[in-house]
């Protein structure tokens, strides 16, 4: 036995595994991308390490892809084996709860062991990552709230608590709050990627624009190294300058940033789901400004047919949709709502999610290409209330809000266009008739 970098006891050969693993968690909770690397590097000194199993499994679920959910599994079989104590057993059971696709008990897992070890830092983070992209901002707060006062700066990891009660705080409206967690996560660490990226809400939350441009670009220079969160960092950049009308300086960040092909992250993993987000939902709001996009939409395109079937991100699942019908792909995306619905008859946590939401904002998005407005209205309006449970931010959601309301707008539905602009009113700080979606539809409702 061994004892990990926040005191707790771990299953290890050595304590040179010990703090290989503790090297691996924290490139995990920094967004470094050789995170994978150190974790190769861990299990060579400890083969049969069981968090190092489970964080091997926990790397192929967070690519949210199907075809390396099997290699999850394993992983958990393998750590629940070898397991040397109660608490390696709890996370080898979450590994394989969220694996089967039943993510409400993976949750209740972590849950259980943060209520027994409130420094278990990488069942926290897991359960933030997953509460999120559930849209749970609540139990994302609860958890944060539950931990944050046994931990101090002195402990290692104190930052990501710091950076996910930011996050946290930022989706369930606490922009105070919010932004002092923050901004103190980043005085510790500069470099800390979570806690960039949710001041980069805040001041999106708020209509900030000027000083988001500022926060990222002068943060920028403590990115290397970092992930595809990197990607994202640019987006929320790019979507400042949209606000701002800049429309060439988004296409350039969109071409040199956060969905450059000769980027190694991006060619590592060309169909990662936040980086298909990234840049679907980028063209899909240049596209109702009337910018020419050119090719771009090509190959989301064709990796969009490639993960037909590929339910495991039900948030991702509109964005494929919109590359496919950009490109007239019909057959495409009727396979693809096919598969849709056969997923949504299985067991397990997405499945509810696939049929209330996903599948009808992905039936609008279809309508709403093929000029069918009132069809998309009428389709996507029974998940407009509960389109959350897809998962993503309200800066992200924001693209499905304003599909709804060009829709609306463009079937001549005023009611349905004042409903979309209330919801948005009233959840987000910065009135409709200053973000540049919502602007010319909240004049025309008003007179």
């Amino acid at each position: 036995m061994a004892i990990d970098a926040q005191g707790l006891t771990i299953t290890a050969a050595s304590d040179a595994a010990a703090r290989a693993h503790d090297h691996v968690v924290e490139g995990y909770l920094k967004y470094r991308a050789d995170a994978g690397q150190r974790l190769k590097a861990a299990m060579a000194l400890d083969p049969d390490m069981p968090m190092g199993l489970v964080l091997g499994g926990v790397f192929f679920m967070l690519a949210y892809n199907t075809a390396l959910v099997p290699r999850a599994q394993a992983a958990a079989a393998a750590a629940m084996r070898l397991a040397g104590n109660d608490r390696e057993r709890a996370h080898a059971a979450a590994l394989a709860k969220w694996a089967e696709g039943d993510v409400d008990g993976a949750l209740a897992a972590w849950e259980a062991i943060m209520a027994v070890h409130p420094h278990d830092i990488l069942a926290f983070r897991l359960h933030h990552f997953c509460a999120f992209w559930l849209g749970r901002a609540g139990q994302m707060l609860r958890a944060v709230d539950a931990v944050a006062p046994r931990w101090s700066a002195s402990m290692p990891g104190y930052g990501s608590i710091l950076a996910c009660r930011c996050f946290a705080n930022e989706e369930a409206g606490n922009y105070q709050v919010a932004e002092e967690a923050g901004r103190a996560a980043v005085a510790l660490d500069p470099g800390d990627l979570w806690a960039t990226h949710g001041v980069a809400h805040i001041l999106e939350m708020q209509g900030r624009r000027g000083e988001g441009i500022a926060w990222l670009k002068t943060l920028e220079r403590h990115w290397e190294g970092g992930s595809n969160l990197l990607h994202h960092l640019w987006w929320h950049r790019a979507m400042y300058h949209l606000e701002r009308g800049e429309h060439d300086e988004v296409l350039g960040l969109y071409d040199r940033g956060f969905r450059d092909h000769a980027s190694p992250l991006v060619q590592a993993m060309p169909d990662l789901y936040i980086d298909v987000q990234n840049a679907a939902s980028m063209l899909f709001r240049l596209q109702r400004h009337g910018v020419d996009v050119g090719d771009r939409w090509v190959e989301l395109a064709d990796k969009a047919e490639a993960r037909i079937g590929d339910c495991l991100s039900t948030f991702t699942l509109p964005h494929w949709m919109m590359a496919l019908t950009a490109t007239g792909r019909t057959q495409a995306a009727s396979r693809m709502l096919d598969a849709m619905r056969d997923a949504a008859t299985r067991p397990g946590t997405v499945a509810p999610i696939l049929r209330d939401a996903a599948i009808p904002v992905c039936e609008a998005v279809l309508a709403h290409a093929q000029g069918d407005h009132a069809r998309a209205v009428a389709v996507m309006r029974p998940a407009i209330g509960v389109m959350h449970r897809m998962g993503g931010s309200h800066a992200q959601q924001d693209v499905l809000e304003q599909l709804f309301l060009d829709a609306a707008m463009k079937a001549g539905s005023q009611e349905d266009a004042r409903l979309l602009l209330e919801r948005v009113a009233g959840r987000h700080p910065v009135p409709p008739e200053r973000r540049a979606g919502y602007a010319e539809a909240a004049r025309a409702i008003r007179h």
